[in-house]
């Protein structure tokens, strides 16, 4: 039996999960969403890094749904857009991740070729520092 812990609707929260989820340091599930979070990338939005979390209240059901928190929205422009690839966390917390498109335009695409980014916490959000 399959129990779904969170159904995404497409819209702020993001579409199409194309990666596998990881476990992070504070046992809850991370991943990205390959569009969807905004209006960027043809008014689809270009994708999402989420978390997935039990919800904080006492659940009396057997099966309960969990809450999504999404933790950055790419644009598509430098930050990179459509997230492919696996989530992997350092050891101070910071995550990092791939992008099928964005960065600065090249000859592979007008869109750009892509990113490798990473995110750090800074207090309640997290941003997206540029690595280079």
């Amino acid at each position: 039996m399959v129990n779904p812990l969170y159904s995404f609707t497409g819209g702020n929260d993001g579409a199409q999960p194309r990666s596998r989820v990881i476990i992070g340091p504070d046992g809850s599930l991370y991943g990205t969403t390959f569009i969807g979070g905004g209006a960027g990338c043809g008014g689809q939005g270009c994708g999402t890094v989420f978390k997935v979390s039990p919800s904080p209240s006492s659940c009396k059901a057997a099966l309960c749904s969990w809450m999504e928190t999404v933790l950055f929205r790419f644009t598509g422009g430098t930050d990179g857009g459509q997230p492919l690839g696996d989530l992997v966390f350092d050891q101070a917390g910071n995550i990092y991740g791939t992008t099928q498109e964005g960065g600065v335009p090249h000859s592979c695409s007008n869109l750009g070729c892509g990113v490798v980014y990473e995110l750090t916490r800074s207090e309640s959000s997290w941003t997206e520092p540029p690595l280079c």
